[in-house]
């Protein structure tokens, strides 16, 4: 399991929603999800431990399949309240086959920030998926390294030991590596599993700081009340995974701030549910609340403003900027920067423009 822990966003398994519904036959069940618990997990009851594991899937769903006998244990099914022991293999059984996953070469443009035998360094533009899942098969990036890859007879793009170390949301922007060789995989991967990695993001967020910066530690685990989105918990919660996110302030616009968060940790969603979380939901972030006027006056021209910020940056103001690790093969500190996009960038030139076309009044107000 510990893969999973350095992933940050985790496949989608809404087949589940369509299984249950399927009529039932007990000779024709198909495989969907498989996970071996932790020598060292503790007793944890199945359905709660799924919850965690399973992205897209809520616990009610998954109770709901516990009753009809589509969580197996081994070869058994279990009831919700099952115990998960050390060890355990769990799977999803359901009735009709699972969706074809299958990694394709697809002739998709990258912008390939570095490259060797080992390893290449991917700026990802807001929009495109990282990686194959439910409603999103193809025009991944994934997809188009497999096409950029497709000479090297080594690289197989269906291979769990190659490929993606880490992933980043669709509509977040920047830096990504990927690896080439099982080798780099494997020692990318312990040192991210590991927080041995420097990664910052650049983010524009809603509210103004009283402090140039600060740390947030909470755990993050899915919102109970919408399973496509993370909430945070109390570290000594038991609920959800540890996850440290640091912040300071790069520029202020009054009623948005320009901040960059530099991650411990590597959660789901993990800067925009601990920024919702201390009232500084991102830019444009639809999701965790940030499409709302947060902030400011409420007259006619400000709101024409906002939406046309909206319209200028329409997903969450987050990027990617800046990734260092350890080269696999040669030892050496490897550190990329990676400029804002043209959106971002424009998103943040008009709020300078606003600020510096309205009072400073607003700002000694705050």
């Amino acid at each position: 399991m510990k893969d999973i822990e350095y992933i940050e966003e985790l496949d989608t398994i809404e087949e589940l929603d369509e299984g249950l519904d399927q009529p039932t036959d007990e000779d024709a069940l198909y495989e969907h999800f498989r996970i071996e618990a932790d020598l060292g997990q503790v007793p944890l009851r199945i359905d709660k431990f799924l919850t965690e594991h399973m992205p897209h899937s809520s616990r009610n769903r998954i109770q709901a399949a516990a009753d009809a006998g589509f969580i197996f244990v081994g070869d058994k099914p279990v009831k919700s309240n099952y115990k998960v022991r050390p060890g355990d293999v769990i799977t999803l059984r359901l009735h009709q086959p699972k969706h074809d996953t299958t990694i394709y070469p697809e002739d998709i443009p990258l912008d390939i920030v570095y490259e060797d035998d080992a390893l290449m360094i991917i700026n990802k533009p807001a929009g495109m998926v990282v990686h194959p899942g439910a409603g999103n098969f193809t025009g991944t990036l994934i997809n188009a390294v497999a096409w950029h890859m497709k000479d090297v007879p080594e690289f197989d793009p269906n291979s769990p030991e190659v490929g993606l170390v880490h992933r980043i949301d669709k509509d977040t922007s920047g830096l990504l590596v990927v690896a080439k060789t099982p080798d780099a995989k494997s020692s990318l991967g312990k040192q991210f599993f590991d927080h041995n990695t420097h990664r910052s993001y650049n983010c524009l967020v809603w509210g103004h700081f009283t402090e140039n910066e600060g740390r947030i530690e909470g755990n993050i685990t899915r919102d109970p009340k919408d399973r496509l989105r993370m909430t945070v918990t109390a570290p000594d919660s038991g609920i959800g995974k540890p996850a440290v996110t640091h912040w300071r302030v790069i520029e202020k616009f009054g009623y948005v701030t320009l901040i960059e968060c530099i991650l411990e940790t590597g959660r789901t969603h993990q800067i925009r549910a601990h920024m919702k979380h201390i009232g500084h939901p991102l830019f444009g972030d639809e999701r965790y609340g940030g499409m709302e006027i947060l902030r400011g006056e409420r007259s006619t021209t400000y709101k024409a403003f906002i939406n046309n910020c909206f319209k200028l940056c329409p997903r969450q103001a987050l990027h990617a900027r800046t990734l260092g690790f350890i080269h696999p093969v040669t030892g050496e500190q490897m550190d990329f920067t990676s400029e804002w996009p043209e959106d971002l960038a424009a998103l943040i030139e008009k709020w300078r423009g606003y600020v510096s076309g309205t009072t400073r009044d607003m700002l000694k107000e705050l």
